[in-house]
């Protein structure tokens, strides 16, 4: 399962080689540059974890990290370039869970996002079950608007039945989903190996969202295993 992470940080240059190493390491990466943006896309999109930077044009860390903790429950880690303690206490009394120094190698905040995650989980605060948006590239799929917006801006016209299978592969990107478990997971039956209602939405899902029927790259066919919904083929 991919998390989904949002980069508060105004220097662009920083943010994109920290995004792209994060990316990298399989983590959907948002970037917000500007202090005054940064809590409407805390709220709205709800990610697993914020980095946050504290130094930012507008409202700074410390004012963001207590305004988005009164509707945020995911994991919040603040960056500064000042070696500071009571920068640090005062982040942690305002909601953060961890604190770390600029320069920060990028392994180290990498491990630290990765202790984070797991401290969540363990303690029952399982972000991707509570997730409610997914984006790959400039694609987007919106479980609160029951919405999908393509990379051309387009949002295709889906039945109900369509959007909950793509959900479904959606919130499994890159893994293999059986026929089998798409029934159970959508109808709460078994596959019996004759109904073709799965393979009919995969074929109209396609060409809704402009894949090659011939040759499909978002919603690939593993032959004899099920279907495979594909992040890379967006990006």
């Amino acid at each position: 399962m991919s998390f989904r992470i949002l980069l508060v940080e105004d220097d662009s240059r920083l943010s994109a080689l920290v995004a792209g190493y994060l990316r990298k390491h399989d983590y959907q990466v948002d970037v917000v540059l500007h202090g005054n943006e940064a809590v409407p896309a805390i709220l709205k999109g709800q990610p697993d974890l914020v980095i946050l930077d504290v130094n930012l044009p507008g409202k700074d860390g410390f004012q963001i990290c207590r305004e988005a903790r009164e509707q945020y429950d995911g994991v919040i880690i603040m960056v500064t370039a000042r070696d500071e303690h009571f920068d640090e206490v005062l982040g942690l009394e305002f909601g953060a869970d961890d604190y770390v120094h600029k320069p920060v190698e990028p392994r180290v905040l990498l491990a630290r996002i990765k202790a984070q995650l797991r401290r969540a989980v363990a303690r029952g605060a399982d972000a991707p079950a509570k997730r409610e948006r997914y984006t790959f590239g400039k694609f987007e799929i919106n479980r609160t608007t029951r919405s999908v917006t393509l990379p051309d801006g387009s949002q295709p016209d889906l039945t109900s039945a369509e959007f909950d299978l793509l959900w479904v592969l959606v919130s499994h990107a890159g893994e293999v989903v059986s026929r089998d478990e798409l029934m159970r997971k959508l109808r709460g039956v078994e596959f019996d190996g004759l109904d073709r209602t799965i393979d009919g939405g995969i074929s109209k899902l396609r060409r809704k969202l402009h894949d090659d029927a011939s040759v499909p790259q978002r919603i690939k066919t593993v032959r004899g295993k099920g279907y495979q919904f594909s992040k890379i083929a967006w990006e």
